[in-house]
């Protein structure tokens, strides 16, 4: 086998290709690669809740310290944005989380972020896969310390992200706002690193809180630790019985954000991200544009229209999204699939700093997320996208990427206006429609995209997607 790292990091199922020795090898290379880049100030290394994380820590420390890099080793399972904080905070030379994010229980990963903090790009990642091959091509000798000697060595050390993360989070969400408004919140970090995170931030705030699914469990209560509306019904149904004003979640290394809206509405991080957008820029004296991903709504165009701000569009993937942070050219960056930081924060994806600022914004608006989203859609127009996920045979797989050598003049009677190949297939039709097709980067996944500007025109260009990828 090879180890191939993916949009987000190497991904794999636990005791099949993610193996002790396979961890040894990636390790390594990471380590050899530091090495190469001069790069001093040792590493921070943690993990979500997944089985067996505990012990991938500890030997991805020993493999560190075997080649004489110090370790700040998490004393729990800690959120992939506290780690990047930590990266930054400390001036490391980078960090690795053991983490598949949102994926099922039975699959484990393996982040790397280098010393700027966000997801390493693909010049790192290559540099990293090349140098794993080769050692497990090659039978290289791993270097590794025994942990009690590295220990006694001073080369792994122990440390809580959490205080200082926190700490800094506080600076940038209006928390007092939050606590007087008086807003009953529902919080589900998914069995996962979102607990005692962002249910302490808010009841730190003196805020209404409760909270559900916050025990440790690797089997993520027996579904993927995803907060998107199929995989969270047991939250929108406690939303629907109960006199909550929002519930907000976080996935699996709370990297992710789910909102669910009184009475039980759950809203796609496609019109978060607009409203967000239009928040931010109307409460904050930022400038600068924002950022999205080739696959996200154009809902984001539409507000940045309003507000006069330039629009990047990058690849799938938020290392960009990140780049593009720490370069600070953007108030905003985010993707459809629950992805988000904002100006002057972590380069990397920040679910509770999502659920926060939604928190903030229903605060301050003092309406519920309906009307907040109506209102925008009247003046900057209305958005609706839809997302559809197929499994295909190697032969189906093949056809589709047959197909999409040649382009069409039209899909579903609109006319095709322009082809963008950034990342996958993007078809720009007129009426300010458009249509991706892409092959996931993580999953054994196809992708079709979709949006329009009118319920009628988005089942149209869905039936046409569904018939494209099976056809």
């Amino acid at each position: 086998m090879e180890i191939k790292f993916g949009t987000s990091g190497w991904r794999d199922i636990i005791a099949d290709g993610f193996t002790f020795q396979n961890v040894r090898i990636c390790v390594q290379a990471i380590s050899d690669h530091l090495k190469a880049e001069k790069q001093t100030g040792g590493v921070i290394i943690g993990s979500d809740t997944r089985f067996m994380s505990t012990r991938f820590m500890a030997l991805a420390a020993q493999v560190f310290a075997g080649n004489g890099i110090k370790v700040f080793l998490c004393n729990r399972d800690a959120p992939t944005p506290a780690i990047s904080f930590e990266i930054l905070r400390r001036k490391a030379a980078g960090g690795i989380n053991f983490t598949a994010s949102h994926n099922p229980p039975e699959y484990q990963g393996l982040k790397f972020s280098p010393a700027w903090g966000g997801p390493a790009l693909p010049v790192t990642t290559s540099d990293i896969e090349k140098r794993a091959n080769q050692i497990m091509k090659n039978s290289t000798k791993i270097n590794e310390m025994d942990y009690s000697k590295a220990v006694a060595k001073n080369l792994i050390e122990k440390i809580d992200p959490m205080p200082e993360y926190l700490k800094d989070l506080a600076t940038k969400v209006d928390l007092k706002k939050i606590q007087a408004s008086g807003l009953k919140i529902l919080v589900n970090p998914l069995y996962g690193t979102g607990r005692g995170y962002l249910d302490k931030i808010l009841r730190d705030a003196g805020c209404k809180v409760t909270v559900m699914n916050d025990n440790l469990d690797p089997y993520f209560g027996g579904k993927a630790p995803e907060p998107s509306e199929q995989e969270i019904p047991d939250m929108i149904e406690r939303m629907k019985r109960e006199d909550f004003d929002i519930g907000i979640a976080t996935d699996g290394d709370a990297d992710r954000f789910g909102i669910v809206a009184k009475h039980g509405v759950f809203y796609q991080p496609n019109q978060i991200l607009g409203m967000l957008l239009d928040h931010l820029k109307r409460t904050r004296n930022w400038t600068g544009g924002v950022g999205r991903s080739v696959a996200t709504t154009h809902f984001i165009d539409a507000v940045a229209r309003y507000h006069k701000i330039e629009v990047f569009e990058t690849p799938v993937g938020f290392k960009y999204i990140g780049d593009l942070i720490s370069q600070d050219k953007i108030i905003l960056g985010g993707e459809e699939s629950a992805g988000l930081t904002i100006k002057g924060h972590v380069p990397e994806k920040d679910g509770i700093l999502a659920c926060l600022l939604v928190t903030e914004m229903l605060a301050c608006a003092g309406k519920p997320l309906e009307t907040i989203l109506e209102e925008l859609y009247n003046k900057v127009g209305w958005y609706h996208t839809r997302r559809l996920n197929f499994h295909l045979t190697a032969q189906q797989k093949e056809k589709v990427i047959e197909k999409l050598k040649t382009s069409p003049t039209e899909i579903a009677g609109l006319k095709v206006k322009e082809t963008v190949k950034i990342d996958g297939t993007k078809y720009l039709l007129e009426n300010d429609c458009w249509v991706l097709t892409r092959l996931s980067g993580t999953e054994p996944v196809a992708r079709f995209y979709a949006e329009a500007r009118d319920s009628q025109t988005i089942e149209k260009l869905t039936q046409f997607g569904a018939e494209f990828m099976k056809s």
